[in-house]
């Protein structure tokens, strides 16, 4: 059997999709309702970290617990991997000793060459080029509000990052809309999203634009990690794409704010906006629990009938 990686959005079909966010459903319900559920009984998951994180962490090492496995922490400065040792070494090593991988880092390159030296699944807990873990939440949070996203429309405010790219590659694949208004000389690159003449996206230079008739208006901080040198020069150029109110107000009745966090009252969004009644963040921040649970049960069992 091949081994199977989850490194990008488009990675996985539609129809892989449809049963991961049932399955994220029946996992949660279990969590809920106190029902213990250890599929993963003796199986260990490592989480190499190059990159600060709070979530990604907790999520991943809460949720191989409560599937019945255990977690290992590595950080790139406390290991030979800080030191020098090449990618491809480390993956022999490491998958010779666990059962799954996530890595969080910089350059996706780092990730695929790892995927492509390991003997188990390896995630991607985020890249500066993409972050699915957290698009597979935010989409499986619109499903438990609205029901399904096909045909959809989602506007993206802000700078053309990670989430921005993997957006698009889920616009394709679920077969849904993405408006992208971003400042001058921080549009999208196609090539960078991964996308090559689709038809999901359009970009729009007014933020209003993209927001009007949205079923779903998100955004990221202005200022990615490993970009804090641009701060100052972000924080001028995309004061003008900060969330607020009218932008809310011009979407869809009914249309849900997600942030993937921390968020910045000011800046990328107003205090109005993420915490009001639109707002769905800590609903988006707590199923990146669920569905990665989903996730890792479904790279190490494959498809179960439960």
């Amino acid at each position: 059997m091949s081994i199977k990686h989850y490194l990008q959005f488009k990675d996985f079909t539609r129809e892989e999709y449809d049963y991961l966010f049932q399955r994220t459903r029946w996992i949660k319900d279990q969590f809920k309702s106190y029902q213990k559920y250890w599929p993963l009984s003796d199986r260990t998951l490592v989480m190499i970290f190059e990159k600060a994180s709070t979530r990604t962490r907790l999520s991943f090492e809460a949720g191989m617990h409560q599937l019945g496995g255990s977690a290992i922490y590595l950080n790139t400065r406390d290991s030979q991997l800080g030191r020098g040792e090449p990618v491809e070494d480390a993956a022999q090593v490491i998958s010779r000793m666990s059962d799954l991988v996530m890595i969080r880092t910089f350059e996706q390159d780092i990730i695929e060459r790892f995927a492509a030296n390991s003997r188990v699944p390896v995630i991607n807990g985020l890249t500066n080029e993409y972050h699915p873990c957290q698009i597979l939440a935010d989409i499986y949070t619109y499903i438990e509000h609205r029901g399904s996203i096909q045909g959809r429309t989602v506007a993206w405010v802000g700078d053309s990052n990670n989430m921005c790219n993997t957006w698009l590659q889920a616009a394709e694949v679920l077969d849904f809309n993405v408006h992208v208004s971003t400042p001058p000389g921080y549009e999208v690159e196609p090539e960078r999203a991964g996308l090559y003449g689709t038809a999901n996206f359009e970009q729009f230079a007014d933020p209003m634009d993209a927001c009007r008739g949205a079923d779903l208006v998100t955004t990221d901080v202005w200022t990615s990690m490993g970009f804090e040198a641009e701060n100052e020069e972000r924080l001028k150029a995309f004061a003008d794409w900060c969330v607020d109110g009218d932008m809310m107000h011009v979407a869809n009745a009914g249309a849900l704010f997600m942030h993937c966090l921390p968020a910045h009252r000011g800046e990328e969004v107003t205090a109005e906006v993420i915490d009001g009644p639109q707002s769905v963040v800590w609903d988006e921040a707590e199923n990146r629990l669920h569905v990665q649970k989903a996730l890792m049960e479904y790279l190490l069992l494959g498809r179960l009938k439960v």
